[in-house]
């Protein structure tokens, strides 16, 4: 067996007089910010998009936003199965189920469907698990969209606002 030499990193770094001072510490910070002030302010012009007139260009590998797909007849393709609720590393999509009833059928193909089926924007980190770990195929990221709300509401997704990407009312609706 081998020994294992353990060498004490504090005693290695010794700081000078001047850095064991409170006020070295605050006047990098300082100037760090100053740097960053004075290119930002002077040098490049503003860093923020005005914008309603100005829209961010997203990057080429950007997945897109979560939309619900329909099968061929029209009806929706999720079965609340939590696939994707338990892959998701965010915890930011909340499913729940609910049975599917006579009234309803001719809505969904199996015996459960989502009743309540919401994204939190805030928390999703766009990794694209949801879509992999989906069996029917019902969730993806396609699409462009918009990341910018006014409010907290509108940047949780819905069943509702991610199915209205997809392509208009369900066949056979009622209203």
């Amino acid at each position: 067996m081998g020994t294992v030499n353990v060498v004490n990193v504090a005693a290695k770094h010794k700081l000078a007089w001047y850095q064991k001072l409170y006020f070295y510490s605050i006047g990098n910070g300082l100037w760090i910010t100053l740097k960053h002030f004075v290119k930002a302010a002077f040098l490049k012009g503003a860093v923020t998009l005005e914008f309603p007139e100005k829209r961010r260009k997203y990057s080429s590998r950007f997945r897109g936003m979560h939309s619900m797909k329909r099968d061929e007849q029209g009806r929706e393709r999720c079965t609340s199965c939590f696939c994707c609720m338990w892959i998701c590393p965010a915890d930011a999509i909340h499913i729940e189920a609910g049975l599917v009833t006579p009234e309803i059928q001719h809505l969904h193909p199996e015996d459960k469907y989502a009743k309540k089926f919401e994204i939190d924007l805030l928390r999703c980190i766009f990794c694209g698990l949801c879509e992999e770990a989906c069996p029917k195929g019902a969730i993806y990221l396609d699409g462009p969209a918009e990341m910018a709300a006014d409010n907290r509401e509108d940047l949780i997704l819905t069943k509702e606002r991610m199915m209205e990407k997809s392509g208009g009312p369900i066949l056979g609706e009622r209203k």
